[in-house]
This record gives C-alpha cells, sequence and structure tokens, in this order.
C-alpha cells in the first residue's frame, strides 16, 4: 500500500479543468449554459474545490462568464473574441516555427508529416477529433523544438476559443484547415526555410480569424 499515494490538489484541478474545457469546445455544454459546480463534482467524482478552481480559470481564458451569487455560464461565440484569439495564438505560431525551423532534424519533419497524414485521412472520414488531434500534433513538433514555453503557453491558453469555433464550423460541414497549406508548411520546414515557413504559418492562422466572419457568429457578446 506504500505505492498508493494521495492524488495532488493540482492534479485534481487540472482534471476538472480539462474535462469541463473539452466538454465546451466539444459543444456538449452549450454557449449559454449555466454550470454548477456541485452537479459537474458529481458527474466528474470530484469535491467542488477543484471544480470551482476550474471554474475560475475558464473564466479568465474566456470560456466561461460569472456573475456572483448569481450564475456561471458557457459564453457565447463572439466573433471578435475568436479574432483576437487567432491572432494572438498566430503570432505564437510564427514566433516559434521561426525558432524552431534551423533545429528541426528529419525525424522532426516526419513527425509532422505523419501528423498531416492523420489529418487529411481525419477530414475525409467527417472525424473533427481526429482532425484536430492531428492538427495539434503537426503544430506541437514546433513548439517542442523552438522550447520556448511562454509562446507555448499563451497557445495553448487561447486555443479552445477558437477550437470551438473550427468544431462548429466543420459540424457545419465548412473546412477544417488545410492539408494542403501543412504540406506547405512542411516544406518550407524540410527545407530549412524559416521565412516561408513563417509566411505559410501566417496564412494559416489568417483563415482561422476570418472563419469568424460568418453569419452564425455574433459580434457582440
Amino acid at each position: 500500500m506504500e505505492a498508493i499515494r494521495p492524488v495532488r490538489r493540482t492534479l485534481l484541478r487540472e482534471r476538472a479543468y480539462e474535462a469541463i474545457r473539452d466538454a465546451i469546445v466539444a459543444g456538449e455544454i452549450e454557449p449559454g449554459a449555466v454550470v454548477r459546480d456541485a452537479e459537474l463534482a458529481e458527474r466528474l467524482g470530484l469535491s467542488r474545490a477543484p471544480v470551482r478552481e476550474a471554474f475560475s480559470r475558464l473564466v479568465d481564458e474566456g470560456l466561461l462568464e460569472s456573475k456572483p451569487q448569481s450564475y456561471t455560464r458557457v459564453t457565447p461565440l463572439v466573433a471578435g473574441d475568436v479574432r483576437d484569439a487567432a491572432a494572438v495564438v498566430g503570432a505564437m505560431h510564427e514566433l516559434v516555427t521561426r525558432v524552431a525551423v534551423p533545429r528541426l532534424r528529419r525525424s522532426d519533419v516526419d513527425l509532422m508529416r505523419a501528423a498531416n497524414e492523420r489529418f487529411a485521412a481525419a477530414v475525409r472520414a467527417g472525424d473533427v477529433d481526429g482532425a484536430l488531434r492531428a492538427d495539434d500534433e503537426l503544430h506541437d513538433v514546433l513548439v517542442r523544438v523552438s522550447g520556448n514555453r511562454a509562446a507555448a503557453a499563451t497557445a495553448a491558453r487561447y486555443t479552445p476559443l477558437i477550437r470551438r469555433l473550427e468544431r462548429q464550423r466543420f459540424g457545419e460541414g465548412g473546412a477544417c484547415r488545410s492539408a494542403g497549406l501543412h504540406e506547405r508548411l512542411i516544406a518550407a520546414c524540410a527545407a530549412g526555410d524559416p521565412d516561408e515557413a513563417v509566411r505559410v504559418t501566417a496564412e494559416i492562422w489568417r483563415g482561422l480569424e476570418e472563419l469568424a466572419d460568418v453569419p452564425e457568429v455574433s459580434d457582440v457578446p
């Protein structure tokens, strides 16, 4: 029994945060839905404390909004918020790309190619979860190789706002990024051309900013 140790509070908080965040991004908890710490704590098999801490973090990240002593609810999809998030996340990816490209090994580029193959297959199959997971895996190679933890943390903080819209548009039959753009990015990485890699990265994230400019997304909170 000595090997069994209590789960650290920070891990419980992270577990609650990830579960609630993922449910919001997936649309399982819809925009405008009121969330209650007691109810979610019971569903997650946790106490209310880590769920409250997760709520606080999700409010800070823009996925929840809270009125003290009144309600905590999922924020609506607001075009301006998505555009702002995409601009910030895109800037972080441009930064890590410029740093990472000269450091990439052949094995890193191979990982990016394999991720893009999974991405393209998932898009063809209409598998939004698989597509977004593969997309993350591709770009995460550059984030990892760059070694810039500040950029990684900033991107991780604001990406869920974008993912929520991507999932909605994908479900409506819209495009879910582009395997062709990924191929251009990978080619630039393989050639050791950071300028071209940054240009393609900017194009990818500019497309996500433009994704917010659709009638279904409100321009006001």
